[in-house]
């Protein structure tokens, strides 16, 4: 795509956005109100996911490198690399049967809207405060007991070196697997660094590849999860280039 072409792009994201959000905001309101509600809520959640990936041209093919089986009945704690804001999406569109609560940024709040919905479906952290940071744990286990599995992106953000394939990982997301005795699934996303990056003036449509990499037994350690997975999916990004 030329640059003014990806600017015409990224304004329908704007707008599609817009549109999906008051759309599919109130009931996503109305649901989360009540906790036991969350899972119709979540359905709308899910739309909205749909509604915005594939309305902004993209697809996806899952490989599975693992024979061991996701079980619906079962509370998970969910981790893949994150180069972009579509990776947000991946989550909710590949898991169907598991209410999920991410945890993000107390920053995103503030976007319009949008940051209404999110405060109620998210545990939010402020990474600047070691409070908050270590208040995460009891949000989540909270969300756990509800029902719902945790999204974590254990690189902590999206690395300001485009050149890193892989950033180290923070600590919560096996933390909190190993605490609550929850398996950890491990996804790895390829694609959306160059489909969908930070940078607006560059991306395209395509197929993003999504690898079940693992699903990693929580009889583990926090430190061995943290480093098995770490290898995992950096083992695969490598070979993807």
């Amino acid at each position: 795509m030329t640059k003014v072409l990806n600017y015409i792009w990224r304004g329908w994201m704007i707008v599609l956005g817009a549109v999906l959000t008051i759309t599919l905001g109130i009931p996503v309101l109305l649901f989360s109100i009540r906790k036991e509600h969350y899972k119709y809520a979540y359905i709308f959640i899910r739309i909205w996911c749909y509604g915005m990936f594939y309305g902004m041209g993209f697809r996806y093919e899952l490989i599975k490198l693992t024979d061991k089986e996701i079980d619906k009945n079962t509370q998970y704690v969910f981790i893949s690399n994150h180069t972009s804001i579509m990776d947000v999406m991946l989550p909710c569109i590949l898991m169907p049967d598991h209410p999920l609560c991410y945890v993000g940024k107390k920053e995103l709040v503030k976007i319009p809207v949008f940051g209404i919905i999110y405060k109620r479906i998210c545990v939010m952290v402020d990474r600047s405060s070691a409070r908050s940071r270590a208040d995460v744990y009891r949000r989540c286990a909270e969300r756990m007991e509800e029902g719902q599995s945790i999204v974590i992106f254990p690189e902590g953000g999206v690395p300001d070196d485009t050149s890193v394939i892989l950033d180290s990982f923070k600590d919560g997301a096996f933390t909190l697997a190993s605490k609550h005795h929850s398996p950890l699934v491990v996804f790895t996303f390829v694609g959306l660094k160059e489909m969908f990056p930070f940078d607006h003036s560059k991306g395209h449509p395509g197929k993003v590849r999504i690898y079940l990499s693992d699903i990693i037994s929580p009889d583990q350690t926090a430190a061995e999860m943290k480093t098995t997975s770490h290898t995992t999916i950096k083992k695969i990004l490598e070979n993807s280039i």
